[in-house]
């Protein structure tokens, strides 16, 4: 069988426009990144790896990478040299294997499927490296998981929007799985997301209690208990009204840069939204919403 190929471009930058580089490459709609920090210190450029499944066109690139960096304060000179190949798909995983450590937060361990995890009181959820967004390591992942771990009350239905490779769904479910009326679903515009999502529930011995679509939050969607909306500013605005319509009690929105948080409490505010928590990690954001819902009975 022929061996499947992909496309990646290197981006060597300074240390500080690293999150700018991977928020690039994530718009750009990469289906994997990689940051080569290892050895590095602060002074040393970075090599930031996007993986597509065809190569992003250089206008495009440009101009992605450009507004990425002056959203993140940083000069188009923080690049330093911009390198095209095609990666075998069997070097892309071998090099997940070497270096995706778990990531702990205060009640869940998510962890590469190789990974040995001694037994603690913690969540762990496994997660096989595949070509979609989020492994539990990036800032947006862990805002909402400790999201959940704050606010995630015994019984609460749970929605997880732009599910990419299911983590979050599958935190919600195994919050609640000992909860006779606990109902958890996922959903994300990406078939191949959801393809993913359903394996790693499977890992988690979960998928039985998460109903995954393919699609988005749409007015014939029920309401939930709690909904976790893990996307990006722009995709989040259209939908604050849906989001908020179809939430009983905690709304949790993430995928936001510091720098647009005015542009979401506006938009709250617009909804009538006063009542909020707003978390930071890094140069990101998450947005509780408890107040303008009724309590789970």
């Amino acid at each position: 069988m022929k061996q499947k190929i992909w496309h990646s471009v290197q981006i060597e930058v300074r240390a500080e426009a690293v999150e700018a580089v991977e928020f690039a490459l994530n718009e750009l709609a990469s289906i994997g990144t990689e940051i080569n920090l290892f050895g590095k210190n602060e002074s040393e450029n970075v090599t930031v790896i996007g993986y597509f499944t065809e190569p992003p066109a250089e206008k495009n690139l440009r101009s992605d990478l450009n507004a990425a960096l002056r959203i993140y304060g940083n000069s188009e000179s923080a690049v330093k040299k911009i390198s095209r190949f095609t990666v075998e798909d069997r070097d892309w995983l071998a090099e997940w294997k070497k270096h995706w450590k778990p990531t702990e937060t205060a009640k869940f361990i998510v962890a590469p499927t190789w990974e040995n995890i001694e037994p603690r009181e913690k969540i762990v959820i496994r997660i096989e490296p595949g070509m979609a967004f989020g492994t539990g390591t990036h800032e947006t992942t862990r805002l909402c998981l400790k999201a959940i771990e704050e606010n995630y009350r015994s019984g609460m239905s749970f929605l997880d929007v732009g599910t990419g490779t299911g983590i979050l769904a599958i935190a919600g479910a195994k919050f609640g799985i000992s909860e006779s009326k606990f109902r958890t679903a996922a959903c994300d515009t990406d078939e191949n997301s959801i393809k993913i999502a359903r394996e790693n529930a499977d890992l988690n011995c979960i998928s039985d209690v998460i109903d995954f679509t393919v699609g988005s939050i749409s007015e014939t969607t029920p309401e939930f208990d709690f909904i976790c909306a893990n996307l990006t500013a722009d995709v989040i605005v259209p939908l604050l009204p849906l989001l908020i319509q179809k939430t009983k009690s905690v709304l949790v929105l993430s995928g936001i840069l510091k720098e647009q948080e005015g542009l979401i409490v506006s938009e709250l505010k617009k909804n009538q939204i006063e009542g909020f928590k707003i978390e930071t990690d890094g140069e990101w954001i998450s947005v509780s919403i408890n107040s303008p819902f009724s309590p789970v009975v």
